[in-house]
């Protein structure tokens, strides 16, 4: 039996219900007297409550009406299905508002497809290939896709009801009935009129009666400090039209412009800190990341042990001290990288904004404001905090938001003040503003907010006005197109919505670092056993020969303790297995190639003067393992500018910019070409027929829109264009080179300027663009009198609207669409019809009915529209640029060779998002689209399992099924991303080549970063330019920022900073692959030198009866790490290339050994590690067999330290050929480390044992260096033993690259003798393949992209007078 909370997920319901309201009927249907199937209503409302029995009913009947449609809906399925299986049946205007799916006559079967992949041609498929790719693609259906955001905290709601239902049952009834409530309030707040309103409103009342406790929209983290939580009765917080009230029982008082009061709360303060420490936090968190390398925390051990006396064979500061010095130079560097991220944060800290105080404005830094303060904002400024509009400088309180740094959409948003508050102009009249508001509490919902103005006397009077998120501005984002704005703040500094969505910067460390871990690990594994070897050969030598050992000063017996000191003194004796300073050469090698990144000129982007910037060097080598990137859309791989290019008119074709070869020219009686706009300019002016037609198309760009013109006032004659489209900007700019101005919008007229003649047109009605209809359309009565219906659109929606006798070039627009469409260019049909007077005054009534309808009010209107837009003369097609950041599509090619996926997560619209898909490369022409737009979490589930069947399935075909891109809404992801999903989700992810995620919220992003990171054993890269970008770029193991149009924000938070997408081909391919492989060699010949070393010290304890007597003087030992190998490791780590970078670009397929892990695993770390095993072994005892009988003239022997430093010597020139030979490219540097270090140690040794005795430092080297020099057995066993150990590596190095060999030597070889790259050719061809492919898609796919906000500006439109002063605030 299952659980009440658990209803939803068992069911699937239509688009326009929301779980909650289910769930809602799940929890009270039980023993209820009437229940309804579909309604969201609950019918036991308490005894005494029927004074809401007639609200009761209106919204039964809503309910019962939303019923009939799903009821319908599920027919029309029911009937798509059918024609789904059935590709030669064509249906004309079929249209199922259930999931929005359109088959048009335009759509053309699916097997008309071609099936060529990979530039190759293959037959027609067969029957089973034919019903596997029609499982999979869905991108030959004309789909209107309607993509949904994110509906934010609504996911978290449900999981924290099941969670605490399955811990607390017996509330869930409540919950359930307060969830329910919410979603009324919400529906009242977007009700049509008043009378709708009261029913939802009598309905919540209604669901009250069940009680519970409420649910909190967002839990505050632990530690925030918020206003108390208070109580009230139902319906207290309401009251207004348009706005939601806030749910009882949990809000915040904010009391308006009034410190004192707000004091009392302790809101948090505006300061935003994404630095990583903080004067408390550095030492712990500091202390901790050091220590959680395994490698420190053994020196700390080793040190500690080495301070009880008795223990140590060496000097008790020659582990402690170099450890110390290891940690303030890491401490150093952490800090000099965390000042700058202090210092970026205090800037923006620092900005400044305008607040009331007293009866004007003062200017204050964004630190200093706090919650209550009525701020100013002016045009082009970024909100400091989340505020509540007031008023503005625009009428009825309009303003324009740009929000691309939040959720990625390019489109301005409008917001509109409440009526109440609109008239607050002056600061006198804000300081008449009396009271204060109640909002939610701080969430991370960025489309959601519900609040309550309360007047308490003043201007406004008495009186409660209701907020929803039409009035909030949040911080992050830019005020655009409006004078000024005023506004008090709601949420401040890490309370906002755009940081609650952020995450604290988070501790990352690098795959190679992990996996030297663990390799110590197993070294202090074997350390350990080596010292209780030693230990028991020591206790069994000891036992054994006691009676020959009387000279020793031994303990009278055998004991554990002595077992245990013996031990000690073994792993201090062979401690340096693990190399000390190798932490401390990983940090001072990463930060000069993070130098060397700062420094390449490559990346250097002179328009802006930004250099390429590494925030943090401890990354670099995870840039050259990447296998997934997730990029931002909009100001990442675009520019976030759209340039109108082309237009086709009369089967023309105009262009801004024409190449020599596609100059227009007459064949054959027909136009081929291109003409250029100042070409057009004199086509207009020549009087023709197709003047005419060129005179139409210009003057619709300018009229048939919703821009609002804004006149400079310090630049007469200028004019900049307020629009909530981009497109539509670009459109009326456009027009304005063909010297058609569009200067003056009034409520109910427009004026243009028309080849210098001022024109008027009366704005009769506005048709407005849904993601249904695809065009918007205009009816204008012209100068002249006449009336003409304007229309703009996807060619699919316009070319099913032209008349029986349409023009007669229809078919060389289409053929000049699809050349647009090749070059990225985003297009639009533009038709138009002239109406008579009686038609347009019938059809005027059935508009204003629509418009005034209370049921199905947007379906009324399109269905009136679709009356008059018809019998259309289509005039041409527009060409807008959404301007791709240069080389992007270059870069993603190059990067998809080097076998890195790239996913993209934007917050713009699926349409603009597939079609920069296809601009930038990212999915190809012969790919097939997985698209799912699914609306609950069963279908969403379905559909991904269905995909999931039809690949395994199509496994043993013919057909390329890894040709996939998935492309996936943000209400679908919502249900993708949760338990029982997330692993369907994942897999069909990954076997795609390209994701797309559209109108995803900037939680989404990094949730959907962290699954990856989760599930998947690979490297993630998250790159993007906005504030909406943090979280993602925290997520992922390396984050990369843009300093681009949407601010710095993520430039800040990010681990690298690069001024264009293009330079991260650069960072990864050279940079990258560069830090790994050198960090890699470093890290390794690091371990084989000291392994080299102390192993000797294993074989000589054998030697000498397991004594614990160290074969080398103790601080020659410290200085071997210090100052004698430092050097190679350095000059590997910085200045080693395996190849040159102009090689690892042109073949970005080397890039795949870093994300293999070639060249650092734990077999090539063994591998090193028995070498050195080897080399030791031949060193010491060979050593030993030459020496050991080594006399002078005088008889006498030579002595322990004459022989530790004859093998020293030996030990020290064998890791140097080492080094030697390993060594790709040798420089100066190079030159200076290697013969270097080994002329260093020779001119130590004399002053050291001369110096050293005298300081008292050191005694055994007294006198040591006579005997040292003039020996030759001592050269010859440096130079013969040495010569021998490298002859076996050099053999193998030899026979690997001749015979085993690796991809990376032949582009070696290609290198050395620059042999020619011959691709070119090749590189020709497969452009022509890729036209080919992408005029195959385009027949078989129409409907353009293009982007368009939806609904809700003739409202706007209607509100403007442009001739009329605007208020200064003042």
């Amino acid at each position: 039996m299952r659980s009440n909370q658990d209803y939803y997920f068992m069911s699937a319901y239509g688009a326009d219900d929301d779980p909650e309201e289910h769930l809602g009927l799940s929890a009270n249907t039980a023993g209820s007297p009437t229940t309804y199937l579909h309604s969201p209503i609950v019918a036991d409302a308490p005894a005494g409550a029927a004074a809401a029995a007639p609200p009761l009913r209106a919204a039964r009947q809503l309910s019962a009406r939303r019923g009939a449609t799903r009821e319908e809906a599920a027919r029309n399925e029911a009937i798509r299905s059918v024609l789904y299986n059935d590709p030669l049946y064509e249906l004309d205007d079929y249209d199922d508002d259930h999931d929005r799916s359109t088959f048009t006559s335009m759509s053309k079967p699916y097997a008309s497809r071609s099936f060529a992949t990979h530039g190759e041609h293959q037959d027609a498929p067969t029957e089973d290939q034919q019903r596997i790719l029609e499982k999979l693609d869905d991108s030959h259906l004309d789909r209107e896709y309607v993509s949904r955001p994110s509906r934010g905290p609504s996911m978290y709601q449900r999981m924290r009801l099941r969670e605490d239902g399955e811990e607390d049952g017996g509330t869930a009834l409540g919950r359930a009935s307060t969830l329910l409530r919410r979603q009324l309030s919400k529906r009242r707040s977007q009700a049509p009129d008043s009378a709708l309103q009261r029913s939802l409103l009598g309905a919540g009342e209604a669901a009250e009666g069940h009680g519970g406790p409420g649910i909190p929209l967002q839990e505050m983290g632990p530690g925030s400090t918020q206003a108390p939580i208070h109580s009230e009765a139902p319906g207290s917080a309401g009251g207004g039209g348009g706005g939601g009230a806030v749910s009882d029982g949990e809000f915040r008082t904010v009391h308006i412009s009034n410190v004192q009061d707000n004091a009392q709360y302790k809101f948090k303060h505006n300061r935003v800190s994404t630095a990583k420490y903080n004067l408390l936090t550095f030492l712990p968190k500091f202390l901790f990341e050091q220590f959680s390398r395994y490698a420190n925390l053994f020196f700390l051990f080793t040190g500690c042990i080495q301070q009880i006396s008795g223990v140590s064979p060496t000097s008790r500061w020659t582990t402690i001290v170099p450890l110390a010095v290891v940690l303030a130079a890491t401490a150093a560097k952490e800090l000099a990288e965390d000042m700058k991220r202090h210092r970026s944060d205090a800037e923006m800290n620092k900005s400044s904004v305008r607040v009331l105080a007293g009866t004007s404005f003062e200017e204050r830094t964004w630190r200093d404001v706090v919650v209550g303060d009525i701020v100013r904002v002016e045009n082009k400024e970024a909100i400091p905090a989340d505020i509540v509009l007031l008023s503005s400088s625009e009428p009825e309180g309009i303003c324009y938001v740009e929000t691309s740094n939040l959720d990625g959409e390019t489109n301005l948003k409008v917001k509109q003040a409440l009526p109440e508050t609109a008239g607050l102009l002056t600061p006198a009249d804000l300081c008449g503003l009396r009271g204060h508001l109640k909002t939610e509490l701080p969430n991370d919902s960025l489309y959601t907010f519900e609040g309550t103005l309360v007047s308490e006397g003043g201007k406004l009077g008495f009186r409660e006005c209701a907020l929803d998120p039409t009035q909030v501005l949040l911080r992050g984002a830019i005020l655009r197109n409006t004078d000024w704005i005023y506004a008090v703040v709601v949420f401040t500094g890490h309370e906002t919505k755009l940081m609650r969505n952020a995450s604290a910067t988070p501790i990352k460390r690098t795959n190679v670092e992990r996996t030297t871990n663990r390799q110590i690990i197993f070294l202090f594994g074997i350390l350990l056993a080596l010292a209780v070897l030693s230990a028991l050969g020591s206790q069994i030598m000891t036992s054994r020969n006691r009676d020959k050992l009387a000279y020793l000063v031994l303990p009278a017996s055998s004991s554990a303790t002595t077992f245990v000191k013996n031990i000690l003194t073994f792993i201090i004796l062979y401690n340096n297995l693990i190399p000390i300073s190798l932490m401390v050469t990983m940090e001072v090698v990463k930060f000069q190639q993070a130098q060397l990144i700062n420094a390449d000129m490559d990346m250097y982007e002179e328009s802006s003067d930004t250099p390429a910037l590494a925030r943090t060097s401890s990354l670099v080598e995870e840039l050259g393992q990447i296998e997934y990137i997730f990029s931002d859309k909009t100001g990442t791989l675009t520019c976030n500018i759209m340039e109108f290019r082309q237009c086709s008119i009369g089967g023309v074709m105009y262009s801004d910019v024409v190449e020599a070869g596609r100059r227009a020219r007459v064949v054959d009686g027909a136009v081929v070409g291109q003409y250029d706009f100042g070409q057009l300019r004199e086509h207009m002016a020549a009087g023709s027929e197709r003047s005419a037609m060129l005179y139409e198309f210009f003057q619709l760009l300018a009229t048939c829109h919703t821009v609002i013109p804004e006149h400079q006032a310090g630049a007469p004659g200028e004019i900049e264009y307020q629009a909530s489209s981009p497109d539509e900007g670009a459109l009326v700019k456009g027009a304005t080179l063909a010297d058609f101005v569009f200067h003056t919008r009034k409520p109910r007229s427009i004026a243009v300027r028309a080849l210098g003649v001022e024109r008027e047109y009366e704005v009769l009605n506005i048709n407005e663009f849904n993601s249904t209809r695809k065009r918007m359309s205009a009816v204008l009565r012209c100068p002249d009198g006449s009336i003409k219906l304007y229309c703009k659109g996807a060619d699919t929606v316009i070319l099913e609207r032209l008349g029986d006798d349409a023009s007669p070039f229809v078919q060389t627009t289409l053929r000049h669409l699809e050349e647009y469409a090749t070059e990225g260019l985003r297009t639009l049909c533009i038709a138009m019809r002239t109406i008579g007077e009686d038609e347009y005054q019938q059809w005027a009534v059935q508009h204003a009915r629509a418009a005034t309808t209370l049921t199905n009010r947007q379906q009324e209107l399109d269905r009136v529209a679709e009356l008059i837009e018809r019998d259309m003369v289509l005039l041409g097609a527009t060409a807008i640029e959404d301007k791709l950041q240069d080389g992007v599509p270059q870069t993603i090619y190059t990067l998809a060779q080097a076998g890195i996926k790239i996913w993209v997560l934007t917050g713009d619209r699926q349409e603009t998002a597939i079609n920069i898909g296809y601009s930038c490369k990212l999915i190809q022409e012969d790919f097939s689209l997985i698209i799912c737009n699914e609306t609950t979490h069963w279908e969403t589930k379905e559909f991904l399992q269905k995909k999931l069947d039809a690949i395994h399935e199509g496994h043993g075909s013919n057909i390329d099924l890894e040709s996939l891109a998935l492309i996936i809404d943000g209400r679908s992801l919502d249900f993708a991303l949760e338990k029982d999903v997330e692993a369907l989700f994942l897999e069909l992810a990954t076997l795609c080549k390209a994701v797309v995620c559209c109108r995803v919220s900037p939680l989404q992003k990094a949730l959907v970063v962290k699954l990856v990171k989760r599930r998947r054993k690979a490297i993630l890269l998250a790159i993007g330019d906005g504030a909406n970008d943090v979280s993602m770029i925290q997520a992922a193991h390396v984050g990369v920022g843009i300093s681009g149009q949407e601010g710095l924000q993520a430039a800040r938070s990010a681990d690298f900073a690069i001024a264009q997408f293009r330079y991260l081909r650069k960072l990864l391919l050279v940079h990258g692959a560069w830090s790994y492989h050198r960090l890699s060699k470093m890290i390794l010949f690091s371990f084989y030198k000291n392994i080299t070393l102390y192993i000797t010290q294993f074989w000589y304890a054998i030697f000498n009866v397991f004594s614990g007597q160290t074969v080398y003087e103790s601080w020659s030992i410290t200085f071997y790490t210090v100052f004698f190998t430092v050097m190679p490791p350095f000059a590997i780590g910085v200045f080693d290339q395996f190849l040159n970078a102009r090689s690892l670009d042109r073949y970005p397929e080397m890039y795949k050994m870093g994300q293999k892990g070639v060249f650092f695993n734990v077999r090539a770390f063994w591998g090193w590690a028995v070498n050195a095993f080897y080399h030791s072994l031949i060193l010491f005892y060979l050593g030993t067999t030459i020496l050991f009988n080594d006399t002078e003239r005088d008889g006498l022997v030579d002595g322990q330290w004459v022989y530790g430093v004859t093998i020293y010597t030996a030990v020290l020139v064998t890791v140097l050929l080492k080094a030697a030979l390993i060594t790709n490219m040798w420089t100066k540097w190079t030159v200076i480390a290697i013969p270097g270090s080994l002329l260093l140690w020779l001119a130590f040794l004399p002053v050291y044992a001369t110096v050293a005795p005298k300081l008292g430092t050191s005694t055994e080297y007294t006198g040591i260096v006579s005997h040292v020099y003039p020996n030759p057995l001592f050269w010859l066993t440096a130079i013969l033993l040495p010569v021998l150990c490298m002859a076996r590596d050099y053999g193998y190095k030899y026979v690997k690259r001749m015979y085993l060999t690796k991809p990376y030597h032949i582009v070696q070889e290609i290198q050395k003798f620059n042999i020619p790259d011959y691709r070119p050719r090749m590189e020709r061809f497969k452009k022509a393949v890729h036209k080919a492919r992408l005029l195959q898609r385009l027949r078989r796919t129409r409907g353009y992209a293009f982007s368009q906000t939806e609904g809700g500006q003739e409202k706007v439109i209607r509100a403007y007078d442009t001739t009329i002063q605007k208020p200064t605030g003042y």
